[in-house]
């Protein structure tokens, strides 16, 4: 059965310390791995204990970054599965099929709008870190971040 309030959070939490003492917990906005603190962030106000579990997972994978964006979708699908696999059972806490394709979904969606040319809306494929190149018009592009904020794209040749 999922658990599904605030104190369930609370819960888990404790238990997750208690498991995996060489990562911290710490509060926060929303759910994230931070590799370099090796703590994960867990909104308290939440009910959402599957992403706990997913961003735990990231955690003992060993996850930190990545070179090529195609990576980010392979490295969150195998979050999801250690999460849905091994550490849901451990914690009975159900998570719906839906939920890992709706949020593989979010990460779909942001690749597909960094490799769109913003020349012939083609899609391109990644040079190298952060920057595209359309096989269609030729067009070169650099891209931000955009995970947490609205997606720009530069170009850089035609």
């Amino acid at each position: 059965m999922a658990a599904t309030t605030t104190q369930s959070i609370t819960l888990l939490i404790d238990k997750l310390i208690a498991a995996y003492p060489a990562f911290h917990f710490k509060r926060g906005a929303d759910f994230r791995w931070d590799p370099t603190q090796k703590t994960i962030f867990y909104n308290e106000a939440s009910s959402d204990t599957a992403s706990l579990l997913h961003e735990l997972a990231h955690a003992i994978l060993g996850h930190e970054s990545f070179n090529k964006d195609i990576e980010l979708i392979e490295i969150e699908r195998d979050a999801w599965t250690h999460a849905t696999k091994q550490l849901s059972p451990i914690y009975d806490i159900a998570i719906p099929n839906e939920i890992v394709e709706e949020a593989l979904d979010t990460y779909r969606d942001w690749l597909h709008a960094r490799s769109t040319c913003p020349n012939c809306s083609a899609t391109g494929v990644q040079t190298k870190k952060g920057t595209y190149s359309c096989i269609v018009c030729s067009t070169h592009w650099r891209v931000n971040d955009a995970r947490v904020c609205a997606l720009r794209r530069y170009t850089l040749t035609k």
